[in-house]
């Protein structure tokens, strides 16, 4: 077992995970603890739809080959409302820019298997219990693997443990500030074993509630409903779900919705949260650590990259050339691209989803929004380039 190591990773998701591939390419070591066993971890269900810029930075790390190979490449997205459908063509908004649909679930495997195979230190079932001496050169993880309590020495900790984890939670609370927004609906989240109905994501704003056709790969479909956030999956039987989907992405012509057997269901809430800032001494949180942004705009996943990739240049800075700007600066950049992050997922969501307690004053102006962002190429564009993501600092 290691006792010291540069950094350590508490978190082997996919922003602890990526961390560590771009460390080790750049010649600094790291222990990665991950407090869940590997089938578990390989095996979590996460949103899967990368930025234009994540992508690159997974090339960079060595970490696409299998994402080139099978990942879909999309375009653009379809607007619907009022059985209406409008295209959103990315590349020719967004300077060439597009996304692509890729499970997480693969992309942590992917860079798992790197790990692995480079024989670099990754712990499963290595349980993080305390970080201590965050003010000082030498923090250090306390934390429980083999039946036996340990300790390991970094120069720098890294919190990729989630919005849960133990990371964000050692800050002292007179030195974070939080922000968050609970919304008034949730997700209902259907994988379904049949080929998608389109060849892009449909986004659908219908009086019933907000609809997300999105898909796992060429033969497995990912669907969403809006739904109260203290709905149940039992109220929701299969058949039902079929039903609502086809009404909320009706609109006038001949397209059809597919229809299969659904293999998984579950509620997310939804919410925006930021904790700043992501700096204390030794410790930076990333990814969920630090915030959460609701689904809609499909940030999750391309934020937490984009704070391990800032973190991972600063710390190779200041391994390198002794250079601290990075680290100083880590805050403060990974920060405006959150906010920027959260202020387009609040739109997309509010512009969306009905909320049950608006009027229907409230209801037609947002109507009048997704009018102005069909007609308008400044309203497109606008969707575009915070869609497939801005240019990584």
């Amino acid at each position: 077992m290691p006792l010291r190591t540069s950094v350590g990773i508490v978190g082997a998701g996919p922003a602890g995970l990526l961390l560590a591939q771009l460390l080790h390419r750049a010649g600094v070591d790291a222990v990665v603890l991950e407090a869940r066993n590997r089938d578990y971890v390989e095996h979590r269900q996460r949103a899967g739809l990368l930025e234009q810029g994540t992508v690159d930075v997974l090339r960079s790390a060595g970490a696409a080959a299998r994402l080139d190979r099978e990942g879909l490449v999309h375009e653009g997205i379809e607007l619907r409302f009022d059985r209406r459908s409008h295209r959103v063509d990315f590349p020719s908004l967004a300077d060439g820019r597009r996304v692509t649909v890729y499970a997480q679930t693969e992309i942590v495997k992917d860079l798992i298997a790197l790990r692995l195979e480079a024989g670099a230190p990754l712990l499963f079932e290595a349980v993080a219990q305390e970080i201590v001496d965050i003010d000082t050169e030498r923090p250090v993880i306390r934390y429980f693997h083999d039946d036996a309590e340990r300790t390991l020495e970094c120069d720098f900790v890294v919190a990729c443990d989630g919005f849960h984890g133990i990371g964000r939670q050692t800050v002292p609370e007179d030195a974070l500030t939080t922000y968050s927004r609970e919304y008034p609906f949730a997700w209902l989240g259907i994988l379904a074993d049949v080929p998608p109905s389109c060849e892009e994501l449909i986004y659908a704003r219908h009086e019933r509630g907000f609809a997300l056709h999105s898909m796992r790969s060429e033969h497995v479909s990912r669907l969403y409903l809006q739904v109260a956030p203290d709905d149940r999956v039992e109220n929701w039987p299969d058949e039902r779900i079929w039903e609502e989907l086809e009404l909320r992405f009706a609109v006038r012509g001949d397209w059809k919705l597919h229809r299969g057997p659904i293999t998984e269901k579950g509620i997310t809430p939804m919410r925006g949260f930021v904790a700043e800032p992501m700096r204390h001494g030794r410790l930076f949180l990333a990814g969920d650590a630090a915030h959460i942004v609701p689904p809609t705009g499909a940030k999750g996943l391309n934020l937490a990259a984009a704070d391990v990739t800032l973190l991972a240049r600063a710390l190779g800075d200041w391994y390198a050339h002794a250079d601290e700007a990075g680290l100083d600066a880590y805050s403060e950049r990974a920060l405006r691209r959150v906010w920027r992050a959260q202020h387009f997922s609040n739109w997309m969501t509010t512009m969306l989803h009905p909320d049950p307690r608006e009027d229907a004053f409230s209801a037609r102006l947002h109507l009048a929004q997704l009018e102005y962002v069909a007609a308008s190429v400044a309203g497109s564009t606008m969707l575009a380039e915070n869609y497939t993501g801005l240019p990584m600092e």
